[in-house]
Formats: C-alpha cells, structure tokens, sequence
C-alpha cells in the first residue's frame, strides 16, 4: 500500500511538538532541583518565649529560621513554588509522551507496518519507552527532582534522531517484511529503552556517593540529589527487569537472522555490541547475586553497560557498515 504522506507529516509534527516539550518540562524540572529544598538536611525551628513568662508566644512563627532559595513560606496547604515547578514539569513531561505517543502510531498508520522499521523511528520508540518507564518508576521512588538528567540524553537522542537520522516514511525493505519485525525489534526495544534507566541511576549513584563520602566535593548537587541507596535499588531493579528481555530480543534476533541470512550469528558490528552489552550486564548481575558487589563498582559496571548500549543505539549507525546498516535496527 502507499504511504499516506499527510498522515506521515502529522506525525512529523507531533514528533516535533514532543520534544519542544520535553526541553520545556527539563527546564521547570531543573527549577525544582535546582531551588528545591534538599531533603536530607532541615532546619530546626527556634523554641520562641514571651517576655514575663506568660504562657502565650509573642513573636512570629519560625522567626530566625533560613530557608533556601525557593522554599518561601506559604499559606497552609499551598506548596512551595518549586515543588509546583516540579510538578508542573511531570505535567509537561506527560503532554510530551502524548505527543511522542501519537507521532509512533500516526508513522505506522502512515506506513502501513510497524513503526519501527528504520533507524529514526526505531530511536523514537526506544526514547518513549525509557521516558515512560520513568514516569511509571516516579510512583515508586523518590526521584522526581533527578527527572531533567533522564530527560536530557532522550532530548539529546530525540534531535539527533530527527534530523541526522531522519528517514522518509516508506515501506521496509523486504529482507524485513517479515513478522519478526513486530517481535524481534518490539522486544529490543522495550529492553533497552528500560536499560537506559539502571545508566542514568548508576551515573547519579557515583555523584552522590562521592558527595557521601566527603560532604565537600559536590556541595551544591550532592545533597540533592536521591540517597545512593535509592539510586542503587533502582539501578539494580531496573536491570533486573530489563535483562531477559534484552536476552529473549537477541535470541529472536539470531532465530530471524538464520531465516533471512542462512546463519544465526555473523559477528556483524550490531550483533557484536548487542552481545558486549549482553556480557556487561551478566557481568553486573552476576557480581550482584555471588560476589556481593554493591556500591560503586556495581555503578561503574552498570554505567560501563549504559555506555556500550548508546554506542549501539546510535554510533553504531553512522561509523560501520554492516548488514543492519539498511534498516538501523537492532
């Protein structure tokens, strides 16, 4: 069937709107983070008395307290002003995964086939993924503040997708007419917009660890930022959720290589840092379960998995040739 172009547009519009929200929502979620109140550290308040004795306090309320920036006393039951910018952000950032929503659904529409079947929708998808896995993780764990440092790759991943990787709407190219494309890559994806999450944990685990470990490095960030035992379990958890389907997305991937190509695994450059990010976070998973490895060293393994899974994602693409290199999908 041929493309239908207006719709394919649309979803060009609404992938633009999307990330013009998202910068939006990244800046009032660094307002918050930026003026909030840190949690760890409270002030207390001043036990006031009356002159003469007399039962009844004199003075104001809280005289003599400091506030930080940003937490300015307000009437009872009205929140501070950042903690409104903050939820102002996960507003927009929700208005944002509606759009970005919309702009995938509207390009298979378009298409006629699953919206992921070159490098730029695939980079899409996997972006939706990680960000709405996060809104879901926000019910769970304190990390609304730290929400601008997951969306600022997804940005960064978002533009480069659309404008250096941006592909026409077109039908795919019949090595992928096939219905491993609907599993295959859909599993893929879904893994590793979740392994994008444990990454950006891991990377914020080391900041605040290093800040614990001598409240004078990162004096302004660390405190504000969730304790390394949050930012650990997330880490952990996330991985752990991530991972089979990571493996499951690769086997699928070697079962549809052997239909397509007559082997199931050619060393190809996609398949090989498919297989070294596999390894990594065996690796990280492993040293969890037997060694005990926590903390740090777990972190920077699990950062070193974060990193092969973004060379994989989009460098990738763009510096080897290979036969993943028609589509750009994993």
């Amino acid at each position: 069937m041929p493309v239908n172009e207006t719709v394919a547009q649309y979803s060009n519009w609404c992938y633009g709107s999307a990330i013009a929200v998202y910068v939006l929502a990244m800046a009032f979620c660094l307002a918050d983070h930026a003026f909030g109140k840190a949690r760890s550290r409270s002030v207390p308040a001043r036990e006031l008395v009356s002159v003469g004795g007399g039962g009844t306090d004199s003075a104001v309320p809280d005289a003599g307290v400091v506030r930080p920036a940003g937490s300015e006393p307000t009437r009872p039951g009205e929140r501070p002003l950042t903690e409104r910018l903050g939820r102002m952000g996960v507003s927009l950032l929700m208005l944002g995964l509606l759009l970005h929503l919309t702009s995938i659904v509207l390009r298979g529409m378009a298409t006629h086939r699953p919206p992921w079947g070159n490098m730029y929708e695939y980079m899409s998808a996997v972006c939706f993924v990680a960000l709405a896995i996060w809104v879901g993780l926000m019910r769970k764990f304190p990390i609304r503040r730290v929400t601008a440092y997951v969306l600022l790759p997804i940005v960064i991943l978002l533009f480069l997708g659309g404008t250096v990787l941006y592909t026409q709407a077109e039908p795919v190219q019949p090595a992928l007419q096939s219905y491993w494309l609907a599993v295959h890559v859909s599993v893929v994806i879904v893994a590793t917009g979740i392994l994008l999450i444990p990454g950006v944990a891991s990377i914020l685990y080391l900041l605040r660890s290093a800040h614990d470990r001598d409240p004078r490095r990162l004096a302004k960030l660390g405190p504000k930022l969730p304790a390394a035992d949050t930012l650990d379990r997330l880490a952990y958890r996330t991985t752990i959720v991530g991972f089979p389907l990571f493996t499951f997305g690769v086997i699928c991937g070697a079962i549809w290589a052997e239909s397509a190509w007559g082997r199931f695994w050619g060393w190809d450059p996609k398949e090989t840092t498919a297989f070294v990010a596999w390894v990594v976070y065996a690796a990280y998973l492993h040293a969890r379960a037997t060694a005990g490895w926590r903390g740090t060293r777990a972190a920077v393994v699990n950062v070193a998995g974060f990193a092969v899974m973004i060379f994989n994602l989009f460098f990738i693409n763009l510096v080897t040739t290979g036969l993943h290199s028609y589509a750009g999908v994993g």
